[in-house]
This record gives C-alpha cells, sequence and structure tokens, in this order.
C-alpha cells in the first residue's frame, strides 16, 4: 500500500493539471469529504503537486486588483493601506491594527532585510544556468511568532521558488504551506508569473512552465457554492504565453 501511495505522489507531479486538480476538489465535495481547520469546513487536497497551466482554478481572476497587488507588492511596502485603491477584506484581517504585515511577496523577494532573493537568483543562473542553488526564500525561521507579532495573523504562505533552466526554458517550482484555491491561487500564480517573466527578461532566457506544489489546497465552505459549478476550459482559463 506504501509503495502504491508514494508511486501515486510521484506520477501527480509530472502529470497532474489544474484541470484534474479541480475534478478531484469536486469529487471530494461530491462525495461529502471534508476537513475541518480553526472551525470552519473546508474540501482539501493534501500535498497538492500539478502544473500551473490555468489563471485560475474555480473563480475567474480579478484583473484589475491583480495588477493593484502586484504594484503593491513591488513598492515592497508592508503596509496594507499602501495597496492602491484600498486593501480588501481578507488583507485587513490579517493585519496588525495599523495595517502591517509581513507577507508583501516584493519586500520578502527583492528587500535587503530578506537578503535579496531575486538577486540571489539571478547570480545563481549567472554562475551556471544550470544551478540546482536558483532559489528564492520567501518564509523565515522566525515566521513563527513574527506571523502574529503586533497583533497581526499573517504566517507566509509561499516557501519557496526554485528555478530550474531545463531543455533550454526556465521553470519556476513553487512551494507553499497554505493555499485557498479560490482567491489565493488567482493572485498567487499572477505574481509568480510576473518573477518569471521579469528573470527571463533580465537573463535573456526563455520562460517554461510553472509547477505548483501546496500542502495544503482548500477551498472554505463559503465558496462550496463553486465546486457544483462548470468551469469550461477557455483562452480566459489559460495562462498566457510568455515566451
Amino acid at each position: 500500500m506504501l509503495k502504491k501511495t508514494l508511486t501515486w505522489i510521484t506520477d501527480t507531479g509530472k502529470t497532474m493539471t489544474t484541470e484534474k486538480i479541480v475534478n478531484e476538489l469536486k469529487q471530494k465535495y461530491t462525495q461529502k469529504i471534508f476537513t475541518t481547520v480553526n472551525n470552519e469546513k473546508t474540501v482539501e487536497i493534501i500535498n497538492a503537486c500539478f502544473e500551473a497551466d490555468s489563471s485560475y482554478l474555480l473563480r475567474r481572476p480579478n484583473a484589475e486588483y491583480i495588477a493593484r497587488e502586484i504594484n503593491w507588492y513591488e513598492s515592497q511596502s508592508l503596509n496594507v493601506n499602501d495597496i492602491p485603491d484600498g486593501a480588501p477584506a481578507i488583507w485587513r484581517k490579517v493585519a496588525s491594527d495599523n495595517g502591517y504585515i509581513n507577507s508583501n511577496y516584493g519586500y520578502l523577494l527583492h528587500s535587503d532585510e530578506n537578503h535579496n532573493q531575486y538577486d540571489n537568483v539571478v547570480h545563481a543562473l549567472l554562475n551556471d544556468k544550470n544551478s540546482r542553488q536558483a532559489i528564492a526564500i520567501y518564509t523565515r525561521p522566525t515566521m513563527h511568532s513574527d506571523s502574529t507579532q503586533y497583533g497581526m495573523h499573517d504566517f507566509c504562505c509561499t516557501n519557496t521558488v526554485q528555478y530550474l533552466y531545463r531543455d533550454g526554458e526556465l521553470n519556476a517550482i513553487v512551494n507553499m504551506r497554505s493555499n485557498d484555491a479560490v482567491f489565493g491561487y488567482n493572485n498567487d500564480i499572477a505574481w509568480q508569473q510576473h518573477v518569471l517573466t521579469k528573470l527571463c527578461s533580465d537573463l535573456h532566457l526563455t520562460p517554461g512552465k510553472i509547477y505548483w506544489n501546496a500542502g495544503s489546497l482548500h477551498v472554505y465552505e463559503r465558496h462550496f457554492n463553486l465546486l457544483g459549478e462548470d468551469n469550461d476550459s477557455d483562452s480566459q482559463h489559460t495562462l498566457p504565453n510568455i515566451k
């Protein structure tokens, strides 16, 4: 049994697509396979590994908001009040009373305080484009205590992103501790595509695929209605070609 399970996990890392992930979430919902976390019912996939070949899983992305969030990320501000045109409810919920958070991904990727992760990746690939050390480390060992400092509730969801240049393309491997399949994935894949595009431009490389690994990929009960809807695979669903 153990051998069979390990084989399935290995296979999913290579063959699972967003369409298959959505089907698994819907199947769990239909079969009433729920996981309760913090008194909230969810449909959850543990160790979700798939090729992120779509801009969304269950709900079409809000392009206008995504542009605002990326603009805020690039500013490296750790205050949600600096999000252009106002912060959405989820950011206000996890922020401190004064609006401070940990998870500005631009800050975590580019700041001196987080040890210039983007530059580390660039230098690793310039030194050896076949390197296995081109890793952007988003989170930090102190996150366990930092996540609740000053009254905030913000434990960074992205752990690392590794970049591997293989077969003439630069691929991104995203590793997350937790990922909301409705809003979280939409915004996160947009950011990761933004970063991959910038990296390839700076390094004169061709963008490849983005692979997604989430310890917990989940749908909250308030979004269960989306698991009963059909999501057509169309041009809006597929990630735009960035090659």
